[in-house]
C-alpha cells in the first residue's frame, strides 16, 4: 500500500523551504547531498513509508527549496530543527548523504537531544584539506564561466564507481542532464558552505546515541583513508563498506540492499531507546 506524499513550507524566517511528507510511524529525515535534491531519495522513501514516516527536504537552492544567502551547515541544521518544530516532532533518525552528513554533523552538534541516532552516507566529519578548498575556488571559477552543465558534466562522474559508470551510462548521462538545470549561484553557494565548514569529529565522539557510516571503497570524495578512522570515535557505530562503490550508494546499490540498512539501522535505534 503507498502512501500519499504532502509537499510542505515552512514560512517566516526560512520561508519557501521546502520539504515531502510520506508515510506514518517514526519520523526518519533524510538529507540529500551535492548536487542533488530531495529525490535521490525516492527508492528509499517508496519502501520505508510502508511503517516510517519520512521528511525529505530540498535543502536551500535545490529543487523547490530558494537559495539563501548567506548559507552554512549551521543554518541548514536549524532549517532541519525548524521543520522539525513546524511538524511537532520532537524526536527523529536523521541520515545525510555527503553535504547532508555535514548538515547532519551540525544539527546533532546543536540538537543532541532530537536524535535517537544519525548517519553519513558517504561523507566525513573532517572539513576541507587546503588542497580541497583551493579546488573548490577552481570549481566555482569554472561554473561561473561555463555554467552549471560544463561543470556537472566535468565532476559528477566521479561520483560514480566504474561498475556503475560501464553498467549504467545512459543512467548517469540522464542524471547529469537533469541536475545541470541547477543555478550557478546554488553550485557556488554550497561549495563555499562546505569550504568554510569545520572539523566536527568531536561531535561524533560526543554521541549518546547510535551512528551509522556507510562508506565506499571507490570514494573520492570521502574517502575510505579518511572515514574509518571516525567509525571509532561514536559510542556505539554500525558501518557499511562496500567494494565498486563510490560515493553514490543509494543509486549503486541495489535499492533492496540500501532500505535494508535503513531499516537495519532504524529498528536498531529504536531499539536501543
Amino acid at each position: 500500500m503507498s502512501h500519499p506524499t504532502t509537499i510542505r513550507q515552512l514560512s517566516g524566517k526560512y520561508n519557501g523551504f521546502t520539504y515531502r511528507d510520506s508515510g506514518e510511524g517514526f519520523p526518519v529525515v533524510l538529507l540529500h547531498g551535492f548536487p542533488m535534491d530531495g529525490s535521490l531519495w525516492n527508492a528509499q522513501v517508496a519502501a520505508l513509508q510502508q511503517e516510517l514516516r519520512l521528511l525529505v527536504p530540498d535543502l536551500p537552492g535545490s529543487g523547490a527549496s530558494p537559495l539563501l544567502s548567506p548559507l552554512d551547515m549551521e543554518t541548514m541544521a536549524d532549517m532541519v530543527h525548524a521543520m522539525l518544530m513546524q511538524e511537532g516532532i520532537t524526536s527523529c533518525i536523521l541520515i545525510g548523504h555527503s553535504m547532508g552528513g555535514y548538515v547532519s554533523l551540525a544539527f546533532a552538534e546543536k540538537y543532541p537531544d532530537l536524535l535517537k541516532g544519525w548517519g553519513l552516507f558517504h561523507s566525513t566529519a573532517l572539513p576541507d584539506s587546503d588542497e580541497k578548498k583551493e579546488s573548490r575556488l577552481k570549481s566555482v571559477a569554472l561554473m561561473e564561466t561555463y555554467g552549471s552543465a560544463a561543470f556537472l558534466r566535468q565532476m559528477m562522474p566521479g561520483m560514480f564507481g566504474e561498475t556503475f559508470r560501464k553498467t549504467h551510462p545512459e543512467a548517469l548521462k540522464e542524471l547529469i542532464k537533469e541536475r545541470s538545470g541547477m543555478p550557478v549561484e546554488s553550485l557556488a553557494a554550497y561549495y563555499h558552505a562546505m569550504r568554510k565548514r569545520p572539523d566536527r569529529r568531536a561531535v561524533l565522539e560526543h554521541s549518546a546515541v547510535p551512528v551509522l557510516f556507510i562508506l565506499g571503497k571507490e570514494d573520492n570524495a570521502a574517502p575510505l583513508a579518511d572515514v574509518l578512522p571516525q567509525v571509532a570515535l561514536p559510542q556505539i557505530s554500525v558501518i557499511h563498506i562496500f567494494d565498486h562503490i563510490a560515493h553514490m550508494g543509494m543509486l549503486e546499490l541495489s535499492a533492496k540492499t540500501s532500505v535494508k540498512i535503513l531499516k537495519d539501522f532504524i529498528g536498531f535505534c529504536l531499539q536501543k531507546s
